[in-house]
């Protein structure tokens, strides 16, 4: 499994406070047969990390994981505001690149409200042949109330990638809901963990994949389209699977 939205690397945003927390992470998700985790901290006006920091950051975590003998490949990335796509450089939202990949960038769903410019941000960057991958739609208020409303961006060549948390039912059975919808109408592509801190369970990525009834869909979500972005190949069409309409999502006690 390939997880490609993390907040592991130290100091830099809410997630990982020190280099043994972020180390801690990487080490239960290596357990959970994770093999590589794009870091992904928070780009914003509260958290204005430069890229430097991120990449200097990167190399830090990299070597404690290699003298604690952690077999895991940490990969670069941001997860940015869409207003910082108008403000940083060209040079600089490269190097934000998710999993190291210059064509796609990670990009921050709001919580509350509708990003009115949002989709025109993301026409901008597909003309210039950069794939936004929305962050944890599911969880804004706006698309809990119309999921549909996210088609247009799909449409158009944005991919989205649903949280763990959302998929398992941590976040609640309206989240929840939503994510299957979202499921359900092929407007997801991959699902991440969004992991902040050194605990995993049913916020990681194979209690997320096992909630799935379809075994094709879940390596599909957790796998093929993240290593597609990872290796800079095109992403595999959605499986097919013969005799199935919903994907449905496993309940959990």
């Amino acid at each position: 499994m390939i997880d490609l939205h993390s907040h592991v690397l130290p100091g830099l945003d809410d997630g990982a406070r020190t280099l043994d927390e972020s180390a801690e992470i990487l080490a239960l998700a290596a357990r959970e047969g994770v093999t590589a985790v794009a870091a992904t901290p928070h780009v914003r006006h509260d958290f204005p990390t430069r890229a430097a920091d991120m990449e200097e950051a990167v190399a830090t975590v990299r070597a404690e994981l290699e003298a604690r003998g952690i077999e895991l490949a940490l990969l670069p990335g941001g997860e940015l505001d869409y207003e910082e796509l108008t403000v940083r450089t060209p040079e600089e939202l490269s190097r934000f690149g998710l999993a190291g990949n210059p064509r796609y960038l990670l990009v921050e769903f709001p919580y509350v409200g509708w990003p009115l410019r949002l989709p025109a941000e993301v026409d901008k960057l597909l003309t210039t042949g950069v794939v936004a991958v929305l962050a944890h739609p599911e969880r804004n208020s706006a698309v809990a109330e119309r999921p549909t409303v996210l088609a247009p961006m799909v449409e158009a060549g944005a991919l989205v990638q649903l949280t763990a948390s959302s998929v398992t039912g941590v976040f609640g059975k309206r989240v929840r809901r939503v994510a299957q919808e979202l499921l359900d109408r092929r407007l997801a592509h991959l699902i991440a963990s969004d992991v902040h801190a050194p605990q995993l369970g049913r916020a990681g990525l194979a209690a997320a994949a096992a909630s799935l009834s379809d075994h094709s869909l879940s390596r599909w979500l957790v796998q093929d389209v993240p290593a597609a972005i990872v290796n800079d190949t095109p992403v595999p069409p959605r499986p097919f699977s013969p005799g199935k309409g919903r994907h449905r999502l496993l309940r959990r006690r």
